[in-house]
């Protein structure tokens, strides 16, 4: 694959590359480059997840080689489950099933427990000359990353070392590229700030989009920060209305789109479109069909999201024919999901202690 094609893959279905010339520049080295996301093993796994877990896949074809971070410690730092570890390693557990069953094996990724690095003196020496390198006014606005406020710290100051575990598990792994969503760019810009200071490599990041709550926007503060309103507004496993998870039936899917914030000729902010753009569209060779009656135009068919974006703001496609039909081809995603991980037992088993936990 030449280094063209190899950069499109990469970069495709991202808000951001940051920056895209030294993406370029890393391809062209010849090197075989390094990647990796970090995610906190918290509870059962909804679709805008997928965002993510479709470009490992991505960089994985792009020759990548990736690690998956399962950040144990920072889940229990961010107090989720309940800080119970054996918990929150079971939520990891279900995450590797997921990305299995998404067409990433398991082979062609490596895991990580933040355990493994926590566990060597080295990484404790990279996030102190870390924190020497940057101030502690600086790491108080980095907190939205974990989906918390700077003054939470004020109450458990365990928080201040998230961010910085962060930039450490980037420079520990010897990354070139870090993959999150829009709400981790504090954490990869201050890597990317701090790099040299601490004599490490400057990563490339990847920002992938985050998938809108199915309840739409609500109320925002004025003069929130772009990561605090993400956190307000994006689907959240915490809030089961919002999000539309992995273990949900076929009649869950139809019911909670059928429902879903989606306002006529929208399409920006609205989850219905996003889930077409981000998830459906992003597979190779997809279609979606909307199946209607002939008195409201009759079937249609759409090869992009360009297409679908034309007919829907142009007022051509009506809400409710979109959402029926983006229900279906999500539960053609799902389905397998879901079937992978209660046909394991151990991890319906998983499912439903960590459901409860959350439901408390």
């Amino acid at each position: 694959m030449d280094v063209d094609r190899r950069l499109e893959l990469i970069a495709r279905n991202t808000v951001e590359v940051v920056t895209r010339e030294e993406l370029r520049e890393k391809l062209e080295s010849g090197v075989k480059l390094k990647g990796y996301i970090g995610y906190e093993p918290s509870g059962i796994v909804h679709i805008g997840w997928l965002v993510w877990i479709f470009k490992v896949k991505d960089l994985v074809d792009a020759g990548v080689d990736f690690t998956v971070l399962e950040a144990t410690w920072h889940a229990y730092i961010n107090d989720k489950l309940g800080g119970d570890l054996g918990l929150i390693r079971m939520a990891s557990r279900i995450v590797r099933k997921i990305l299995s069953a998404s067409g990433v094996p398991e082979g062609s990724v490596r895991y990580v427990d933040a355990e493994d690095l926590a566990s060597d003196k080295d990484y404790w020496a990279l996030l102190i000359r870390s924190a020497k390198s940057a101030s502690l006014a600086r790491i108080r606005r980095a907190l939205t990353i974990m989906g918390r406020r700077a003054e939470e710290a004020e109450i458990d100051s365990s928080k201040i070392i998230y961010p910085l575990m962060q930039v450490s598990d980037i420079f520990y792994l010897d990354l070139d590229i870090a993959l999150g969503g829009m709400d981790q760019r504090k954490a990869h810009m201050l890597a990317r700030d701090i790099a040299e200071k601490v004599g490490r490599k400057k990563p490339v990041a990847l920002h992938t989009p985050i998938i809108s709550s199915l309840q739409g926007p609500g109320r925002m503060e004025a003069g929130g920060e772009v990561d605090e309103v993400l956190a307000e507004v994006k689907m959240s496993k915490s809030k089961p209305e919002t999000a539309v998870f992995v273990v949900d039936s076929d009649e869950d899917i139809r019911r909670k789109l059928r429902r879903a914030y989606c306002p006529p000729r929208v399409a920006e902010g609205n989850p219905v479109m996003e889930i077409a753009r981000y998830l459906l569209f992003a597979r190779e060779g997809f279609t979606l069909k909307v199946d209607r009656p002939a008195k409201y135009g009759g079937p249609v068919e759409y090869n992009s999201y360009s297409e679908l974006e034309r007919d829907y703001t142009s007022g051509s496609l009506h809400p409710l024919d979109l959402k029926n039909a983006v229900a279906e081809s999500l539960i053609d995603v799902v389905r397998p999901l879901r079937e992978a991980i209660l046909g394991d037992r151990e991890l319906a088993e998983a499912v439903r202690l960590i459901e409860s936990r959350v439901s408390r």
